[in-house]
């Protein structure tokens, strides 16, 4: 006759468990998969041994902004061919970028300059060119090459602005912070050409005036080594020269030998989208706005787990970029203040300076003057917009339903009527909800009485008397 209600967020306890088990199994798969793979070669057979066939040369592409995607795949594709039985006798690596992150320019070039294999920069296809960033890595790999109709140049550390600019009309002398930027940057690419051999009066001129030079005249000023239609063409032109890498002398013999590719695979794709500064941006929100939706309207957590992966995806992305923490705590007092916004009259004030301080703090969450990597001005109007929708709206209407009284469970019970039977005071017997139940009250009470619901103690109601009813109303 009596029966026990479950609380609402019992039958949510176990799914909710189950998906954060699923998300963290998810992310350690991630995180732990191999990366970029190609076929190894085969043992070479009886015959073909006496044929002698030549290694396999390992083909990398590199084609948009070098960011922390691009080195991730090419400094552990590097490793793991380096690690493989049957290593490639040359990692060709196709360029074709407008520069990018100086952090993720020196990891590459410390795996090229580290690798026990040779390594060829190719810049290529026709059209391409290897721009700031891309400079140096030519300038760090064992072989520098470029197709007709490409180039490369223009490597002045971007921080600097252009030579000329309105800044330095006013001021002619640069600070010391641009001083030393721009010697340590000097400094580095003239290393890399007395390294290899190449023009370091040229490096030079490239990262002090942002000097460019086209295919035939960087072959002709001796910044590369060579000119070449397409990687088989370079190929034939390699075969048969010499590297020394440690103690050791490869020989290359390339003609004919065969080409395999390992352009990124779909976890390198994967970690270069979500490092891209306006995917990591799109996901930080997501997932504070999933978790705030989550706190204010607690149920079967799909807003919760959705909000988590999101919010766990940004921090994975934003640790490999280059995050202003005076841009990040902005946008969190922004949405601070957006919050208090919905929660309390203020006029607009808070709402206002909400929305300034998001704006601000978009702006400036990430440290770079590079295009590739800043956040899009529309992307920041579209959020900053759809934030100020989301709290003043959302919210406040999420809000006044958690203020409407319950209508299900012991909530609801408390506050109703019920029709008295017989007993009290003391213990005695109601008629509540259709139902009979056990109440108690301190009070005399008569039967027909109307009573109200104080409490449950268990299944026990607390009453108190209340006006009787009218007369026919009584048994």
């Amino acid at each position: 006759m009596f029966r026990r209600l479950q609380h609402p967020s019992a039958s949510h306890q176990g799914l909710n468990c189950y998906l954060a088990r699923l998300l963290g199994l998810l992310l350690a798969v991630l995180l732990l998969l191999p990366g970029p793979s190609y076929s190894e070669p085969q043992p070479q057979s009886q015959s073909q041994s006496q044929s002698q066939s030549p290694a396999p040369v390992l083909r990398l592409e590199v084609s948009g902004a070098i960011g922390p995607g691009v080195s991730d795949y090419l400094t552990r594709t590097m490793a793991r061919a380096a690690e493989q039985t049957e290593r490639p006798q040359l990692l060709l690596i196709t360029l074709d970028t407008p520069g990018g992150l100086v952090s993720s320019l020196r990891d590459i070039n410390q795996a090229i300059l580290a690798s026990p294999i040779p390594v060829a920069c190719f810049v290529y296809p026709e059209g391409a060119r290897a721009a700031s960033a891309g400079t140096y890595m030519l300038y760090a790999c064992h072989v520098a090459a470029m197709a007709p109709a490409t180039s490369l140049g223009a490597a002045t550390p971007v921080q600097l602005g252009p030579p000329g600019g309105q800044d330095q009309k006013e001021s002619s002398e640069p600070s010391d912070m641009e001083r030393k930027i721009l010697n340590d940057a000097i400094a580095y690419i003239r290393t890399l050409a007395q390294l290899r051999g190449r023009n370091a009066d040229w490096g030079e001129k490239a990262v002090r005036e942002a000097a460019t030079a086209t295919a035939s005249e960087a072959l002709e000023l001796g910044v590369i080594d060579l000119v070449a239609a397409n990687p088989r063409a370079l190929l034939d032109a390699l075969d048969g020269r010499k590297f020394t890498l440690g103690a050791e002398v490869h020989t290359l013999n390339t003609r004919g030998a065969e080409i395999l590719d390992a352009s990124p695979d779909w976890r390198a794709k994967f970690i270069n989208t979500i490092t891209n500064p306006n995917v990591a941006y799109v996901l930080m929100l997501l997932g504070v706005y999933g978790l705030l939706l989550e706190f204010y309207s607690p149920g079967i957590g799909v807003s919760g787990v959705v909000g988590a992966i999101c919010l766990l995806l940004a921090m994975f992305a934003l640790q490999m970029l280059p995050v202003s923490y005076a841009g990040g705590a902005l946008l969190l007092l922004g949405i601070g203040l957006l919050v208090a916004e919905s929660l309390v009259p203020s006029f607009g004030i808070l709402g206002f300076g909400g929305i300034v301080a998001f704006v601000l703090g978009s702006i400036f969450l990430i440290d770079s003057e590079i295009d590739a990597f800043r956040i899009a001005w529309p992307v920041i109007l579209t959020f900053t917009l759809a934030s100020f929708v989301f709290f003043l709206v959302v919210l406040t209407f999420v809000l006044k339903n958690r203020r409407r009284a319950a209508v299900t469970g012991l909530e609801a019970m408390v506050g109703q009527q019920a029709l008295v039977l017989g007993g009290f005071p003391g213990e005695g017997e109601v008629m509540f909800m259709g139902e009979r139940w056990n109440g108690h009250s301190s009070v005399p009470l008569a039967p027909g009485d109307l009573v109200r619901v104080d409490g449950i103690e268990g299944l026990v109601l607390e009453l108190s008397p209340m006006n009787k009813p009218k007369g026919e109303q009584n048994e």
